[in-house]
């Protein structure tokens, strides 16, 4: 069988609904879309996106990333973004995610300068925040042996985080190793600005003050926006909007609360202010979108919430896929 045929098995055996869901093992996700979704804004999290079946396009700026079979994606901080993806009930959007996460990025460089007994450079060119990567046959051989692992919980729980491990040393040494060792950096403007941007992706309902983050990140205020706007193509205030706008979005759809306290949850405080920027942001008022999303329109890739005690699901506009 053939390695992309076979990790297409392996997901569509462990996810055999559609949607999107977390793994037991922590740090993986498994997701199945059997509808083709329009371009629309997403926001993912840092991480690695492998697809088996299917295709996505993401549009950052004036770049387009593709990844399918033969590319998988690096996100090496939260973004937001544009995106579509190519699927259909007969062939669905097959894919796996791993989540890249700071204290073990770090453990890694760390083990690998030693291994080559120099330092790992964080701050050449460390490349776009997202990037299309060819899949190789290492990171196609361990990500099959990490959906292997999943089928049973003794080989999870002992083998499933040395693959996830393997997964992100490789992503190091692909193409895009560069700006993932960046997001590690203490120094460098690179590490300085995704530690804002993860500051403000944890504490959007918060009333952030944009002087902190700037001395925060030890730059003037000048220096913070140009950084920051180098590196996400808008400004700390959009950015912000873009996060608190997506987080209602799941607290609407998936949580089922209403507009009013979304709103008030994510840090606004006119419901009516709310409900417009998220129209202009989603092109559809709160309202029709969660009609929308009830109703099982295809072109939101949602997915119901599972109950407590199951692996929650999440949709494709919640930055797995």
């Amino acid at each position: 069988m053939h390695e992309a045929d076979e990790m297409a098995r392996l997901i569509a055996q462990l996810q055999p609904q559609g949607g999107a869901q977390t793994s037991p093992l922590p740090g993986v996700s498994l997701f199945r879309i059997e509808q083709a979704v329009a371009r629309a804004p997403v926001f993912y999290e840092p991480g690695i996106v492998l697809i088996a079946q299917g295709s996505k396009t993401g549009y950052f700026g004036d770049c387009s990333y593709r990844y399918d079979p033969d590319h998988y994606l690096v996100m090496s901080v939260p973004l937001p973004f544009e995106c579509e993806t190519r699927a259909s009930p007969n062939q669905p959007l097959l894919g796996v995610r791993i989540d890249v996460g700071i204290a073990p990025l770090k453990t890694l460089i760390l083990q690998m300068e030693e291994s080559r007994d120099t330092m790992l450079d964080t701050e050449t060119h460390p490349g776009a925040p997202m990037a299309s990567v060819e899949l190789d046959r290492d990171m196609r051989d361990a990500a099959i042996r990490l959906l292997r692992s999943l089928r049973d919980p003794v080989q999870r729980q002992i083998l499933g985080p040395q693959y996830v491990r393997e997964i992100l040393f490789r992503a190091l040494q692909g193409s895009q190793g560069s700006a993932l060792r960046a997001l590690a950096g203490r120094h460098g403007s690179y590490g300085r600005i995704a530690r804002a941007l993860r500051r403000i992706h944890t504490e959007y309902a918060s009333l952030l003050d944009i002087d902190t983050l700037a001395r925060e990140a030890n730059m003037s205020l000048s220096a913070f926006h140009h950084n920051f706007k180098e590196m996400t193509l808008t400004s700390p205030l959009q950015y912000l909007k873009s996060v608190r706008l997506h987080k209602a979005w799941l607290l609407l759809i998936q949580d089922g609360l209403s507009v009013g306290a979304a709103a008030s949850h994510v840090g606004y405080e006119s419901p009516s202010q709310f409900s417009r920027e998220f129209k202009r942001y989603f092109g559809r008022s709160p309202a029709i979108e969660m009609a929308a999303a009830r109703g099982g329109k295809p072109d939101q890739g949602s997915s119901t919430a599972a109950p407590t005690s199951a692996p929650r699901r999440r949709s494709d506009r919640a930055a797995l896929a």
